[in-house]
């Protein structure tokens, strides 16, 4: 796969949906918080963070041949989840939510299977296994 951007920005208008929705469903400070630090950073701070998390994409899926338990994936979970620390830092049962909602919102579902078609699983299980060791 080549090193494209996989994922872009959202734009106000869903970055507004997105949040509407999010403070419906989990606490609605920490969704604001978030929020606040994601449109505090420059726009090439932005540019270097959707960067990082796209490579990271690129890598789970060089690493799915090896399965969700490899080292590699884990890895590649263990970076993913450093990543959220640009938006928020999740405890361990966020960090499975989250990963399970990209297979289950039909928005995250569309993004991922763009990039593969077993990502969004792949993720579920690599995440479920990390989350379970780290306990």
């Amino acid at each position: 796969m080549s090193k494209k951007k996989l994922f872009a920005a959202f734009s106000e208008e869903e970055e507004a949906k997105y949040a509407k929705k999010a403070e419906e469903q989990y606490d609605p400070e920490t969704v604001r918080a978030s929020n606040r630090k994601w449109k505090n950073y420059s726009a090439e701070k932005k540019q270097a963070v959707l960067d990082e998390g796209n490579q990271v994409y690129v890598d789970m899926i060089a690493a799915m041949p090896q399965g969700a338990d490899s080292p590699e994936a884990q890895a590649c979970v263990e970076r993913w989840r450093a990543h959220m620390d640009y938006f928020w830092t999740p405890n361990l049962e966020q960090l499975v939510g989250l990963a399970t909602m990209y297979g289950q919102s039909p928005d995250f579902k569309a993004n991922f299977d763009a990039m593969h078609p077993d990502l969004a699983g792949f993720m579920r299980e690599a995440v479920t296994i990390y989350v379970t060791d780290q306990r």
